[in-house]
């Protein structure tokens, strides 16, 4: 799948900023039900986790995609790494949480879990550079 942020396509605009409202909607909605209406056992314990990640994927991806088009790069993003981006949020907040419930988070180890998620996001734009070839 192969998404072209072009400032001429108004349809993009559209397609980052509803997705992110149905999964923000989704997952916030869904999160609301599991705490208000389940008993934490394993199920509702994971099917939390997923929510979570879904609800703050949502959330972060019109920031991320709004960041993208004010901070352009060579090569331009494709859609792909938006979505990519918004989920590297939804999957470090969904750790916190985890390790949270686990009484084992300190502000180490979230700043040290956050500049690994930074490290491999670098690595995997660098290797796209890499590899791009203007059209």
């Amino acid at each position: 799948m192969e998404w072209d942020l072009n400032m001429d396509n108004k349809p993009q605009h559209a397609t980052f900023i509803g997705l992110g409202l149905v999964m923000a909607f989704l997952g916030w909605a869904g999160l609301a039900l599991v705490v208000q209406y389940t008993l934490p056992t394993l199920g509702p314990r994971w099917l939390f986790f997923a929510l979570l990640v879904l609800a703050l994927s949502g959330t972060s991806l019109p920031v991320v995609y709004f960041l993208h088009i004010r901070f352009p790069s060579t090569p331009p993003v494709e859609g792909d790494v938006v979505l990519r981006q918004s989920i590297w949020f939804g999957v470090y907040g969904g750790i916190l949480a985890w390790l949270q419930m686990g009484r084992v988070l300190s502000l180490v180890l979230g700043l040290v879990l956050l500049g690994i998620f930074i490290l491999i996001e670098a690595l995997l734009r660098i290797w796209e550079r890499s590899r791009w070839k203007p059209k």
